[in-house]
């Protein structure tokens, strides 16, 4: 009788399999990394390029003798051009130099002696043909986009009915429109003006009038619908809680 076979492996896949689990888990702890990384690398990097660029276009315009490196140097007593002078690049004093002015500006503007002056200025301006075309449209959306008395230009949140029946996309209603239009379509019903924007550039879309009865009015915020326009529908926003919704759900009393 022959001699017994060595007995085989009783797992004979198990260094695969294992190897197979360990690749599993370190590829699902990288894309979990991936989701926590991406977006706070994404806001550091669009934050310090806007601050960046708002820098290199503000500090020219600042004399060089306030410059961080001009006084640091002038402080050490280091003539400009020696070998010991020390060049300091400090990132964001142009974004304060510009926030300083600009509520400079706007004390000043709120003013009488401003107000005046601003007058005089935009009647010089409107006598230039190209400039005075520029300049009205400039100020025509600063004023509807920066509020006026601390309200958002916005007023709510909405879905309408595009570009057909049954197929419905998240808008903004702006407050109710006035003038020409507004006597136009007065005796149609009750108009808003309505911005719908596009994905995922946001700032673009289009703007209309339509029946308030034509639209849905949502209780989400304008943060959460711009998330959900931006994101193509990928971060919707959670439920609102009711308001006369408890806090938390109520305990049963335990029977004794």
């Amino acid at each position: 009788m022959p001699p017994d076979a060595p007995d085989a492996p009783a797992h004979p896949h198990q260094p695969r399999s294992l190897l197979g689990r360990t690749g599993v888990g370190l590829r699902n702890s990288f894309f979990a990394g991936v989701v926590v990384i991406a977006p706070i690398g994404l806001t550091v990097w669009l934050i310090w390029t806007a601050v960046g660029w708002v820098d290199s276009w503000v500090m020219p315009f600042v004399p060089r003798y306030w410059h961080p490196d001009a006084i640091v140097n002038r402080w050490l007593g280091n003539p400009r051009g020696s070998e010991d002078w020390i060049d300091v690049n400090v990132r964001g004093l142009g974004v304060v130099v510009f926030l300083i002015f600009t509520i400079l500006v706007g004390w000043i503007a709120k003013g009488l002696i401003g107000r005046s002056l601003l007058r005089m200025g935009e009647d010089i301006v409107a006598r230039v043909p190209l400039i005075s075309t520029v300049y009205g449209a400039v100020k025509q959306i600063a004023e509807t986009v920066f509020v006026r008395e601390g309200s958002m230009a916005f007023d709510r949140v909405c879905l309408i009915e595009w570009p057909r029946p049954q197929m419905w996309r998240v808008a903004f209603t702006i407050k109710p429109i006035g003038g020409e239009v507004a006597e136009k379509l007065g005796h149609r019903g009750d108009f808003v003006t309505v911005f719908m924007p596009n994905t995922p550039n946001a700032a673009t879309g289009l703007t209309f009038f339509a029946a308030r009865s034509e639209i849905i009015e949502l209780d989400m915020g304008f943060e959460e619908a711009t998330k959900l326009i931006v994101s193509g529908g990928l971060v919707a926003p959670e439920q609102p809680r009711r308001a006369d919704a408890p806090e938390a759900p109520e305990r049963a009393a335990r029977s004794p």
